[in-house]
């Protein structure tokens, strides 16, 4: 197989998805700083006009896209606050953000949280997911997970203090350093690491290169995953970014492939999905089949959002969203549709806000697009279906 050229590659509260997307309305929420907003589907932030207004959902759907902030440095994973507003990090400086509830003359309000110690940025790695403790509101904990000199490792920390690495060890090159970082509905923390150019390492279950990593606050191998005394909860990839669970628990990544086929793979504890030995689908019963497959240039999805039964991909290469609906069951209904296809260049992030949106973000400065005088930007996504409500 040939070289590829290396791309980086809660239910919210009142959004609904119909047996088509083109129903699909997410419905805006208010966000206020401090604690839990009391009614968090009470009445739209404010913000600036929206910045597109598009019909590229097909079957009447819009897109009302809206720009959040902008001139951001290759911002990378986003978890949301309590409070409704979100923590950013930027791959490059290292910097944790701190994006909103407030809104300023051009969108929200941006400050800088702190810029995380022995971050080694280069390629595709650097200060990458984030994580927020689903007990912040008394633990004040985040998470990360960043390259360092040596090694990719995830970081505890409140912010403006002193991080603690929890997990080291795992593989790190300049390209495929995986990093995605979340909370999982059983509170555990998910960790995506990528092969770091070594594929072997991918099938071996001793080595966290090439994985899906399940872990305790503490960084522990947490209880019930599949190889005793392991954090492995799955193994098999290539390189993910994007981790995201739907209403019935079930998990979903976003993997980059090589030459051929980019992935969506419903996960599974001790799931195998095949690389280096399999890329797309394969019908080998050693390992688990994608439930979508792209062509690489269509494609190369980095983050992922659950909502209601649909699932949002963000892409790099693609430059676009693609719009995955399931089942009940969690099959794949219909045909995936794209989304703002070239609009705002290479889209890294792609995550659910607490109001029922999307918060997604652009990656035009990660040395692989072509900057706009904006960029990088986060942008907020309402899909609307022009009145149909639920049906």
């Amino acid at each position: 197989m040939s070289a590829r050229p290396p791309y980086p590659r809660k239910r919210p509260p009142r959004a609904v998805v119909a047996a088509s997307c083109a129903a699909l309305l997410l419905a805006a929420a208010g966000c206020t700083f401090g604690e839990p907003a009391p009614d968090p589907a009470g009445e739209p932030p404010n913000l600036p006009t929206p910045s597109a207004s598009t019909g590229d959902g097909g079957a009447g759907q819009q897109v009302v896209a809206t720009v959040l902030a902008k001139g951001l440095r290759v911002p990378w994973g986003v978890a949301f606050l309590p409070d409704g507003g979100a923590l950013v990090t930027e791959r490059d400086s290292g910097r944790i953000l701190q994006v909103g509830p407030e809104s300023g003359r051009d969108g929200l309000n941006v400050t800088v949280v702190q810029t995380v110690p022995g971050v080694a940025a280069g390629g595709e790695g650097g200060l990458m997911g984030i994580a927020v403790s689903p007990r912040y509101a008394t633990d004040k904990t985040i998470f990360v997970y960043h390259t360092a000199e040596g090694d990719n490792r995830i970081l505890r920390l409140q912010p403006g203090g002193q991080p603690t690495p929890i997990l080291t060890g795992i593989p790190k090159a300049g390209i495929h350093d995986g990093g995605a970082l979340a909370f999982g509905p059983d509170g555990f923390l998910y960790a995506s690491t990528g092969d770091a150019s070594n594929r072997d390492t991918a099938q071996d279950p001793k080595n966290l290169g090439g994985k899906i990593l399940r872990i305790t606050p503490d960084g522990k191998p947490a209880p019930g995953n599949p190889y005793p005394g392991s954090p492995v909860w799955s193994l098999g990839h290539r390189n993910i970014q994007g981790l995201a669970w739907d209403e019935a628990k079930r998990m979903y990544a976003v993997e980059f492939g090589q030459n051929t086929w980019d992935e969506l793979n419903r996960i599974t504890k001790g799931g195998n999905y095949g690389w280096p030995h399999v890329e797309g689908r394969a019908g080998d019963k050693r390992y688990t089949d994608p439930i979508v497959q792209w062509r690489t240039g269509d494609a190369s999805c980095s983050g992922l959002a659950a909502v209601d039964r649909l699932l949002v991909t963000s892409c790099l290469r693609g430059q676009r969203l693609w719009l995955v609906e399931l089942t009940d069951t969690g099959a794949v209904l219909g045909q995936p549709r794209e989304l703002l296809t070239r609009r705002y260049g290479r889209l890294r992030a792609a995550v659910a806000a607490p109001d029922g949106s999307i918060w997604v973000t652009t990656s035009n400065h990660d040395g692989r697009g072509d900057p706009a005088p904006e960029d990088d930007r986060i942008l907020r996504l309402v899909f609307t279906d022009g009145g149909a409500g639920r049906s």
